[in-house]
């Protein structure tokens, strides 16, 4: 590519970074970084609202989405700063912004041993939510032993060439932030992936025990892959969310934290198993419970689960240290869920999407959902969290979307 062309690129990135460093100067971004400090610390000042997981290829409004760069990695710099400013002016709910640009180092693994084969059905073809169609890589115990724990690297050359092109475009307006790697634990969902759904779910009733030696190892292999990250210094640092939420808190890092060198327990970790959502209590605190323990036990603070109903296995998750933050999807029962929480955890509730694609739009249907949320937590004394994700479609009406947050945001502000 023409060092003209990149070149050209420079002003369009500054111009968007000096917009976001103004706006991150604004006095309510440390009003909300405290705000979502004392929810963590679950002493909230209000519920707090997130917006996430968004359908962006949908949302383009008068070019404020359209990429101007070139240079490959400068659309990657620029479609993150584009985000960030069209959400802060349509539909910014809680959201902090810091003046700061994140540069993903580069990492490199050499694979698991296994790994997920699968076909995918597109019904939108500028849409990334697809459906899955996954072909079963572990169906012996032979196929179980080829699991490994992947050797990982910093590819240093291209990291420092990164950084360096960073700075030479942000310094004296934003800081530029080289992020390691967040890990996650999705045990059940990797194996779900590694097999299939319906293959899962009949082993773990016809063959308990191969299935335990399946998540043994893999839930073996990411310990000591968590060892080598941290070992090599590959972990991330100052997160700002934790699966779609706020992850500020004074608890973490822990004592002793070192920038250079991030350890697992100065960081938020985020899991679930959704596959137990079909399977009784019973049956996911025998096979979770022993793998989610070893996981969590290794951080600071924890978020659990996502989509699956978790209302009738709080006392599971009681049971997995750290966790913080419990996910109530659509699904669950949501007054028990409060019930049973207690005020011992954050409630992140998950307000259903649906009304924001239906035909016509159903703000109506979203309001009665959010104040019988906030309501059944209030009678608890629950504290709790909005986190609208999973946004398949807004029938290319992203103002649906900006509409949802003016509703909720004048809720919580009465609260």
């Amino acid at each position: 590519m023409a060092a003209g062309l990149i070149a050209n690129d420079t002003p369009v990135l500054r111009g968007l970074a000096q917009q976001l460093a103004e706006i991150a100067a604004l006095p309510v971004q440390q009003e909300r970084i405290r705000q979502w400090a004392a929810l963590n610390a679950l002493r909230p000042e209000r519920p707090m609202v997130s917006i996430d997981q968004i359908p962006w290829h949908e949302m383009n409004v008068d070019d404020e989405l359209t990429l101007r760069c070139e240079d490959p990695f400068h659309r990657e710099l620029e479609t993150t700063l584009r985000r960030q400013l069209y959400q802060w002016r349509h539909m910014p709910a809680d959201l902090v912004l810091m003046p700061r640009i994140e540069v993903p180092k580069v990492i490199h693994d050499d694979g698991w041993g296994v790994r997920i084969t699968e076909e995918t059905l597109a019904t939108d073809a500028g849409n990334d939510i697809v459906s899955h169609s996954f072909v079963d890589q572990v169906q012996t115990s032979e196929d179980a032993a080829r699991i490994r724990t992947p050797n990982v690297w910093l590819e240093e050359a291209a990291t420092a060439e990164r950084e360096a092109r960073a700075h030479e475009i942000f310094d004296g307006i934003l800081e530029v932030l080289m992020q390691g790697l967040l890990p996650s634990y999705e045990l059940w969902d990797e194996i779900v992936q590694l097999r299939n759904p319906e293959v899962t779910l009949f082993d773990l009733a016809d063959r308990p025990e191969f299935m335990m030696e399946v998540a043994q190892r893999w839930s073996t292999a990411h310990l000591e892959w968590l060892d080598r990250l941290e070992a090599q210094g590959l972990l991330g640092r100052d997160q700002m969310w934790i699966h779609c939420t706020g992850a500020f808190s004074d608890e973490v890092p822990a004592d002793g934290y070192d920038a250079a060198r991030p350890r697992a327990s100065d960081l938020w970790t985020y899991g679930m198993a959704q596959i137990f959502g079909s399977v009784s209590a019973a049956m996911h605190a025998e096979f979770e419970l022993p793998f989610a323990q070893a996981w969590y036990g290794r951080f600071g603070l924890g978020y659990y689960g996502c989509c699956d109903p978790l209302h009738n296995k709080i006392d599971i998750i009681r049971q997995i240290p750290n966790v913080r933050k419990i996910s109530i999807s659509p699904w669950a029962k949501l007054e028990l869920a409060a019930e049973r929480i207690a005020g011992d955890f954050v409630m992140s509730r998950k307000p259903s999407p649906t009304p924001l694609a239906m035909d016509p739009l159903d703000l109506a249907a979203s309001e009665a959902d959010v104040r019988r949320t906030l309501e059944a937590c209030e009678a608890s004394g629950t504290p709790v969290e909005l986190i609208l994700k999973d946004i398949s479609t807004l029938r290319y009406e992203p103002q649906r979307l900006w509409a949802w947050e003016q509703l909720v945001m004048g809720i919580v502000n009465q609260q």
